[in-house]
């Protein structure tokens, strides 16, 4: 851990070092020259704010499409399934993960196609397939991290006690209150757990779309094309740096809340 823990914060280190560099645009070679044009030309365009206005969006948008689903799902698994089915259940969650993340990406891309199968289902009611876009980002990626978000859950409504959902009944409380008041604050923090990889790996996702995201951008592509066609890395590590900045003040503003101090 200690090793590991080094080389992921000897590379954050590059990264923030070389986002003061620039590329020479006749060579294309870096040049080690502190500067802030990176950041000047990053803070004041407004198709990068727009992207990763977006990106944020995508990220905030699947952690909620996930937990909502999620939610039942686990509930359903830790208080009514039997052991046998909670088992079953399970390793039908988790044998998605098994899958490449290529095969699972260009599945939906050929069920969003305008002749997929979306497409076909949707057409009896008179609507048409999302196509590629920010939509099918959005269905992708919840799809792809919809198991980060079961399984913490799963194992939190696992530890609930049932005396206490028998006690608010018997104090009167209906349904929606007891779930308002004890259920859903005592299974808050597995939510935030899993909401911590819900959210960063959608932030930082560039190859879902790829894929499906048609003509949308989000900050994963714009250091994708820097580090590859552009071949400006020392711009490439400054867009870098607004997703893990992103991140830290999400870690640092559920940290707060004191919900990881239950995990």
């Amino acid at each position: 851990m200690l090793w590991l823990g080094l080389a992921y914060l000897a590379a954050l280190a590059a990264l923030f070092v070389s986002a003061f560099w620039t590329t020479d645009s006749f060579t294309g070679e870096t040049v080690r020259d502190w500067n802030v044009d990176n950041f000047v030309s990053l803070f004041s365009d407004g198709v990068y704010r727009s992207i990763t206005f977006r990106t944020l969006g995508v990220a905030v948008g699947v952690t909620l499409i996930d937990a909502l689903i999620a939610f039942p799902m686990a509930y359903y698994m830790a208080r009514y399934a039997s052991v046998r089915a909670q088992r079953i259940l399970v390793i039908a969650i988790l044998t998605p993960l098994w899958a490449s993340y290529l095969v699972k990406a260009y599945a939906w891309r050929t069920m969003l196609a305008p002749n997929g199968l979306i497409g076909w289902l949707l057409h009896p009611f008179g609507l048409d397939s999302p196509g590629y876009g920010v939509t099918a980002t959005l269905i992708t990626l919840s799809y792809l991290w919809l198991p980060y978000m079961i399984l913490p859950v799963y194992a939190g409504l696992g530890q609930l006690p049932q005396s206490l959902i028998e006690a608010s009944t018997d104090l009167g409380a209906r349904g929606c209150r007891t779930f308002r008041s004890v259920i859903f604050p005592m299974v808050f923090p597995s939510v935030i757990a899993g909401s911590i990889f819900t959210f960063s790996l959608s932030l930082g996702d560039y190859i879902a779309v790829q894929i499906v995201g048609g003509t949308s951008q989000m900050l994963g592509n714009v250091v994708y094309a820097n580090v590859g066609a552009a071949n400006n890395l020392p711009f490439a590590a400054t867009v870098a740096t607004i997703p893990v900045v992103i991140i830290l003040l999400y870690l640092f503003a559920v940290r707060r809340t004191g919900a990881l101090d239950n995990l």
